[in-house]
C-alpha cells in the first residue's frame, strides 16, 4: 500500500495512479452531500434547472456535520453509509464528479459506473468524526440550507485521510479482504 497526496480539483492523471487499497490524503475543496442533497440534485437535473455548483472533477463526501464548536470551522464530520447514494451515483458521475467518499461497500452497478466514468470510491474512517473535523480548515453551506445537517457544504480540507476502495480499473479492496 502506498500513500498519495492529492490536491483538488482532481485531474485524470491523479486518478489513473490510484489502486484499491491506496491510502490518500486530500487537500483542497471537497463538497458534502447526503441523501436529501443527492435527491434534490437528481431532481434539478431531471427538470433541467441550474445546479448549485459545477461538479466537474469534484469530490463528494457523504457526510453531514454536527454544529461547529466555538472557534472551529465545523463539528464532527464522519462519513455516512454510502449504499443509500447508489441510486444517484449515475447522475453524479455524469455531472463530472470524480471521487466519492463514504463508508461501506457499493453495489455492482456503481462499481461498473466508476469504471465507465473513470472515477473512484474511497472510504473515510467511521467512528473518527471528531478527528476528521480537525482536517477541515474552512466550511460553509453552499446549497440546500433548509436540509440542516444534510445541506451541501463546501469544505476546505488539509490532509484529509481516505482509502481507495474501488478504483477506476474495477479493483475492489473489499473483495480482496473477504
Amino acid at each position: 500500500m502506498k500513500t498519495i497526496d492529492l490536491h483538488t480539483p482532481l485531474r485524470g492523471y491523479d486518478l489513473q495512479q490510484l489502486k484499491a487499497g491506496d491510502f490518500l490524503t486530500i487537500s483542497g475543496t471537497i463538497y458534502t452531500a447526503r441523501d436529501k442533497a443527492h435527491k434534490k440534485i437528481a431532481e434539478l437535473v431531471a427538470q433541467q434547472k441550474p445546479l448549485p455548483i459545477d461538479f466537474t472533477n469534484a469530490v463528494i463526501y457523504y457526510a453531514g456535520p454536527s454544529p461547529a464548536p466555538p472557534g472551529m470551522p465545523i463539528g464532527a464530520i464522519g462519513p455516512t453509509t454510502s449504499y443509500r447514494m447508489d441510486v444517484y451515483t449515475n447522475v453524479m458521475l455524469s455531472l463530472g464528479v470524480r471521487m466519492l467518499i463514504g463508508k461501506g461497500s457499493r453495489n455492482s452497478e456503481v462499481k461498473k459506473l466508476l469504471v465507465n466514468y473513470q472515477a473512484v470510491y474511497c472510504s473515510s474512517f467511521g467512528g473518527a468524526a471528531a478527528y476528521l473535523s480537525q482536517c477541515v480548515v474552512d466550511a460553509h453551506i453552499i446549497a440546500f440550507e433548509e436540509f440542516g445537517p444534510e445541506a451541501m457544504y463546501k469544505l476546505t480540507v488539509k490532509n484529509f485521510p481516505v482509502i481507495v476502495i474501488n478504483d477506476m480499473y474495477g479493483g475492489d479492496l473489499y473483495a480482496n479482504v473477504q
